[in-house]
């Protein structure tokens, strides 16, 4: 399986995202700049962390018009596998691959520590080697991470099984807890915490790889 990790100005997870993927998972993996129109065969992409084009305007919101994301639309639309975490989930809020908005934390301020999750469901490409309401622990490190959506919206994600992470212990204001969600496809995952970073003991947590190891396998289930 081939992880393609798009590069954006600003980025500062993508590194975090291919070593994942390529040293701790074992798979191929190929950095992708913003300004290319290609995903060079890609099977999974990764929208990484970090302050896309500064976040100068609103967090995501100048990212979605870099040249890669009209390919990664495509992409997406074709069934392939797109995933968001922190400033790339935000990038897909704004790209409207995914529905709602991240918004600042609650409080105001920053916050970078490990954080305790449950999946959701397993029903997707991202969670399918987890179980259900087992707790996790991922990384988070933002300002802007507290996910907003109008009341159909979030009663819509309830209903069709979409909550794929929430928080066990709310830390930034996140309606319902949502840490992260699907599109209705199952295709597309949007995400706060970092899986990426809890890939390996000296990290704290090898959790993060049960996401990894669910998109390996629902790549070859599918192919």
């Amino acid at each position: 399986m081939k992880f393609g990790v798009v590069v954006f100005p600003g980025s500062n997870c993508d590194h975090d995202a291919w070593y994942a993927a390529s040293h701790n998972l074992g798979h191929q993996a190929e950095y992708l700049w913003h300004s290319d129109t290609e995903l060079k065969g890609s099977d999974c992409i990764i929208l990484p962390g970090g302050f896309s084009y500064g976040d100068y305007l609103r967090c995501g919101a100048i990212a979605k018009f870099s040249p890669i994301m009209a390919a990664v639309k495509r992409f997406a639309a074709d069934g392939g596998l797109v995933m968001g975490i922190c400033n790339g989930f935000q990038i897909l809020t704004e790209s409207g691959l995914l529905p709602g908005a991240l918004v600042r934390n609650r409080g105001l301020k920053f916050i970078c520590k490990p954080v305790r999750l449950v999946p959701g469901t397993l029903n997707s490409p991202f969670t399918n080697s987890l179980e259900l309401n087992k707790e996790v622990t991922f990384p988070i490190a933002h300002g802007e991470g507290c996910f907003t959506a109008d009341a159909h919206t979030l009663d819509e994600l309830e209903a069709e099984d979409r909550i794929a992470f929430r928080y066990v212990e709310n830390p930034n204001g996140s309606q319902r807890d949502i840490a992260g969600i699907l599109n209705a496809q199952r295709n597309v995952l949007g995400l706060m915490p970092h899986p990426e970073r809890a890939t390996e003991t000296l990290m704290g947590s090898t959790d993060g790889l049960g996401v990894f190891h669910s998109l390996v396998n629902a790549f070859a289930t599918h192919k």
